[in-house]
């Protein structure tokens, strides 16, 4: 059983150690380098909106996710920092974190579409993504960790089709 709440202080030491190595910590923030530190993660968490994570029957902090970039005119906003526990991957955590941030999209900030990046070599995420409706709508090239050239596909979703959760 999993349930979600904000983020709370506590919870940031525990994020930091979610992603495994750089590729990982690249997938989920870019900017970010790894391994993380709590200062990463508050910087961000201080710009964007909705920090929420996903938590154990024992209160256990096992996902992470926040939006950014209201555009509300147009009614949209962005996923960012989507993160999952690696003892948790694979039992639909990312899914019903996703879930939950649609949700709050749209109840709490009034969002009709969002919006997310996925890199084109993440193909956990791509089909993660692709399952709960969203769908291609460009493309940027991006340098990854390395500094090598890769794809990071824009995907989008409208938000009123989403299910209640």
């Amino acid at each position: 059983m999993v349930t979600h709440r904000d983020l709370l202080d506590k919870d940031v030491a525990r994020i930091c150690t979610f992603p495994q190595n750089a590729v990982e910590s690249f997938y989920a923030s870019p900017k970010f380098r790894y391994p993380w530190t709590p200062d990463q993660v508050m910087k961000v968490v201080e710009q964007r909106r909705s920090p929420t994570v996903v938590v154990d029957s024992e209160d256990k902090t096992i996902a992470y996710s926040n939006l950014y970039d209201f555009e509300l005119e147009e009614g949209c906003c962005w996923l960012g920092n989507v993160l999952v526990s690696p003892a948790y991957r694979g039992k639909a955590v990312a899914s019903f974190l996703v879930e939950v941030m649609m949700k709050r999209a749209r109840d709490e900030h009034g969002c009709t579409r969002m919006k997310l990046y996925c890199h084109n070599t993440n193909t956990k995420a791509l089909l993660l993504y692709s399952k709960l409706g969203f769908r291609p709508c460009g493309s940027k090239i991006v340098l990854n960790h390395e500094g090598k050239s890769i794809v990071a596909i824009e995907m989008e979703k409208n938000l009123i089709e989403s299910p209640a959760i």
